[in-house]
């Protein structure tokens, strides 16, 4: 069925973003870093809000939307990584986990959209790479970040 697909791929992009949700909120708590704060809640704002478009979604076209999380090995190691540079206190270590979640978030986006054309219509197309772009915003701005620490640090 059209839908199931459907709304088995958004599902699966909800889980991300409660991933997301978590991981950031969880970062935010743990940072001693003043500066890396707003942006942690910048990065969870952008999921909250990328969630509640998937979750009016899958229930528009009758589904059940995720309540979980992914905690994928790929994902739960990324805030693993994550937890033990905040404790250390290094910014760049920081950032660099970031980046890799970042990464995990963006193709998941790419692979659904390259997949989904048979299942996806035009407007659930649009909103995903709208939400990819806030994503890609979210994954150029820690990159950046982490590049300028790298430079300052030579």
């Amino acid at each position: 069925m059209k839908n199931e697909k459907t709304i088995t791929a958004l599902n699966h992009l909800i889980e991300l973003h409660n991933d997301r949700i978590e991981g950031y909120e969880s970062a935010t708590n743990e940072t001693r870093e003043v500066e890396l704060k707003p942006l942690f809640l910048r990065f969870a704002r952008t999921s909250i809000d990328c969630r509640a478009e998937l979750v009016l979604e899958v229930t528009r076209l009758g589904g059940a939307p995720a309540g979980g999380t992914q905690i994928a090995a790929k994902f739960n190691r990324i805030w693993v990584n994550l937890k033990t540079a905040l404790s250390n206190n290094n910014q760049t270590i920081i950032l660099g986990s970031l980046e890799q979640g970042e990464d995990v978030a963006l193709k998941s986006y790419t692979d659904i959209l390259k997949d989904g054309m048979e299942y996806l219509n035009p407007a659930q197309q649009r909103l995903l790479e709208e939400q990819y772009l806030m994503l890609k915003l979210d994954h150029d701005a820690v990159k950046e970040l982490r590049d300028k620490l790298l430079i300052e640090h030579d």
